[in-house]
């Protein structure tokens, strides 16, 4: 399994501990023994890479990100990318689509995020445009979800509903978690597909280290099970989980780290 270490951040400042987050959640891998499917987890069988990346010149650490994600599509069946914070999902969405399209594939996003993450996007996509400017760069509406978001401004509402891209609420699926997980999987079929995982779909009492905590999320045990559940997907191509501030989480105990190493463990 590849797993690929991401230390992007584009966020004003504000996602500044997010940058070594994957380092610090391979390391609480370790500690995990089995997954939940019952499978033993073996640190040494992964091949973990690093995009090396200077966040000082965004132009540079997008095109970076970029053509490192293409090179290692065309190389792998499925691949687990680790933020970072969530601009480093528009490059590598990027990459995506275009992988899909020389396979003649259709490409699926699926995004767990509080935020809708849709702002009028600038040259170099934040953290709060990259979904926006995905979907400019030819990423299909109709073939994105969003999971979870309850804190978006006006003017993403309204770009939301005018493109059409469906939503499943926090509510909708706390009411039917088993079956509205079901509709999040048959969402993808027949099409390759991109999970991006913003840990702040999490609520903070479970996940507080992060950026822009929204009270009123997923428990850890709900998103535990909805990540074992996608991992099972065969069409699932691409997994990013982004927005893990682990500077700020050592005053908690390392518990989003922890949490994030569990959600990995599910993917393997």
């Amino acid at each position: 399994m590849l797993v690929v270490k991401v230390p992007g951040i584009n966020a004003f400042g504000r996602t500044k501990g997010t940058r070594n987050s994957g380092e610090k959640i391979i390391a609480e891998l370790e500690k995990i023994f089995s997954n939940e499917k019952g499978m033993k987890i073996d640190r040494k069988l992964l091949d973990v890479n690093e995009i090396n990346l200077d966040n000082e010149n965004l132009e540079e650490q997008e095109k970076l990100i970029y053509e490192d994600s293409r090179k290692l599509l065309e190389k792998n069946e499925k691949i687990i990318f680790l933020g970072g914070d969530h601009s480093i999902s528009f490059p590598i969405g990027k990459a995506f689509l275009e992988s899909c399209n020389d396979k003649d594939e259709e490409a699926c996003l699926i995004v767990f995020d509080s935020h809708a993450d849709s702002i009028i996007p600038g040259k170099e996509p934040s953290h709060e445009e990259w979904l926006r400017a995905l979907n400019d760069s030819g990423f299909k509406a109709e073939n994105i979800l969003l999971v979870g978001s309850r804190n978006n401004d006006a003017e993403e509402i309204r770009f939301l509903a005018e493109n059409k891209i469906k939503q499943i609420s926090i509510n909708e699926l706390l009411l039917d978690l088993e079956n509205i997980t079901d509709l999040i999987m048959e969402f993808s079929n027949g099409k390759e597909l991109y999970v991006s995982f913003d840990i702040d779909v999490i609520d903070p009492a479970f996940a507080p280290a992060t950026g822009y905590k929204e009270p009123g999320g997923l428990s850890s045990r709900e998103a535990i099970y909805i990540v074992s559940r996608i991992s099972r997907m065969k069409n699932l191509k691409v997994f990013d989980l982004v927005e893990v501030d682990a500077v700020a989480d050592e005053k908690y105990e390392n518990i989003t780290v922890k949490l994030a190493a569990k959600l990995l463990a599910e993917l393997l």
